[in-house]
């Protein structure tokens, strides 16, 4: 199972510029509300990220 995680970010997709916007189960979703609520400007971008849960490994 994975979640999505959406942030806001500046044109060069740094990480110390990215600001939490919402964790959605769909990417589809976090794109939608994204859009829904003009995160994408001409000086920022949206990155979604999807993260994995329950998954265990050792290293």
């Amino acid at each position: 199972m994975s979640i999505f995680l959406l942030f806001q970010t500046d044109t060069w997709k740094s990480r110390a510029s990215r600001v939490f916007f919402g964790a959605f189960d769909s990417r589809i979703k976090a794109l939608d509300y994204a859009k829904y609520n003009e995160l994408y400007w001409c000086n920022s971008d949206v990155v979604v990220v999807e993260v994995v849960l329950n998954q265990f490994g050792e290293f």
